[in-house]
């Protein structure tokens, strides 16, 4: 009897252990991996450290563009004699000093772009399905990469030659030709 609730025991563990490992596959497919828990350090991130990356790089080109954006209207307003009439203060700083300040204002307006972004369902789940899409991504090998590197470096170069012959017996032919 003892033997007998040995080997349930073992079963049950062996039933267990598969589907921890079958959940870890699955979660893996589906690209749920640790990324989701807090205190997660960056080198567990996986798919999902690139679709943060491009909602970082959102907000900086929206920063900029926004702080660009402004600093040109408040050029033109100051150069506006009605404007400058209406709002003396736009007059303060000088043209140099400007740009300092609304790209204050643009990194505000970046970061709470970024931040409405991220807060919309619709966008969560589409960044979600593509950090899911990228954890099936499969990178080459450094070998790979190596190889590849190596064979378009050669074909350049062969390709190169038979350019340039082909250019000399072209301008040789030519000039037979032709005469110079």
């Amino acid at each position: 009897m003892a033997e007998d609730e040995k080997s349930t025991t073992t079963r049950d563990d062996e039933a267990l252990q598969a589907e921890v490992v079958g959940d870890d596959a699955l979660a893996t497919a589906q690209g749920d991996d640790l990324s989701v828990e807090e205190g997660a350090s960056p080198t567990t991130l996986g798919a999902t450290k690139y679709v943060h990356a491009a909602f970082f790089v959102v907000g900086i080109t929206t920063a900029f563009i926004s702080g660009r954006v402004l600093a040109g209207i408040w050029n033109a307003l100051a150069a506006w004699p009605r404007a400058v009439h209406l709002i003396p203060q736009l007059l303060l700083y000088g043209e140099d000093e400007r740009p300092s300040f609304t790209f204050v204002v643009g990194i505000v307006i970046g970061i709470a772009a970024v931040a409405q972004m991220f807060r919309k369902p619709s966008v969560r789940t589409w960044s979600d399905d593509v950090a899911a899409e990228l954890s099936k991504v499969v990178w080459p090998s450094r070998e790979t990469v190596t190889n590849g590197t190596i064979v378009v470096v050669v074909a350049s170069a062969l390709a190169t030659v038979y350019v340039g012959l082909l250019d000399r017996l072209w301008s040789f032919v030519t000039l037979k030709i032709y005469g110079a």
